[in-house]
């Protein structure tokens, strides 16, 4: 008799285990699906920021070498007319 309460006693273990993975898978799953959410939403998921940040730099870029290049050319202007006004 002692053996079938033991066997019992661990069945009911096994099933709490069982149900605690359960409970769990179910936490990973909403975990992971949170994510993916974050991840690849197209209005604020990471890949829509990487996209804008890129967008960003290269408008910046272009301005960036149109201001060089009007600098280089009113300094070479500016040199230009203190060597032909000279």
């Amino acid at each position: 008799m002692d053996t079938n309460a033991h066997l019992i006693s661990l069945i009911q273990e096994l099933r709490s285990d069982l149900q605690r993975m359960t409970d769990k898978q179910e936490e990973m799953f909403n975990d992971i699906k949170q994510i993916k959410e974050a991840v690849y939403n197209p209005d604020s998921g990471l890949y829509a920021r990487l996209r804008s940040l890129e967008q960003w730099k290269e408008t910046y870029s272009k301005v960036t070498w149109v201001m060089l290049t009007a600098l280089i050319a009113l300094v070479t202007g500016s040199l230009y007319q203190m060597i032909i006004g000279a």
